[in-house]
């Protein structure tokens, strides 16, 4: 399922790339790299910004600001699985491979599923003594 989930996501940009590549041949002031790089990552990250602000507000406002941190900690693991992969690539200290990169995003969504259980727990527990010592 992660599998499927990311390789759409890798496909979906592939194919925006390749779009915005066309249209910039195509324009009569074709862009470099660098300015299309400048100009698309700033919108993405704006947009990014426009969608996780009002997220991660209601989160505030539910005091779930765990799962604000939850998000915000699996953007950069996927970050970092990533660069681990294209690094072994770069580097040939290893093999490149897509399922590496869902292993470890798996393995963080389950132990943060852990730690949410455990906080619920101690959470559970605590509040059961305030409740009995009042």
């Amino acid at each position: 399922m992660f599998t499927k989930i990311l390789r759409w996501i890798v496909t979906f940009f592939s194919k925006i790339h390749d779009k915005v590549l066309t249209w910039n041949d195509n324009a009569a002031i074709p862009l470099n790299d660098k300015q299309l790089h400048f100009l698309i990552i700033g919108v993405l990250g704006m947009l990014v910004v426009l969608m996780v602000y009002p997220l991660f507000k209601w989160l505030a406002k539910k005091n779930a600001l765990v799962m604000a941190a939850g998000f915000y900690s699996l953007t950069v693991m996927i970050v970092i699985t990533f660069a681990i992969e294209i690094g072994q690539r770069i580097t040939g200290t290893g093999v490149m491979e897509f399922d590496d990169i869902v292993a470890g995003i798996a393995g963080f969504i389950f132990l943060f599923c852990v730690f949410l259980i455990l906080r619920g727990i101690v959470l559970y527990i605590r509040r059961f003594f305030r409740e009995r010592k009042a």
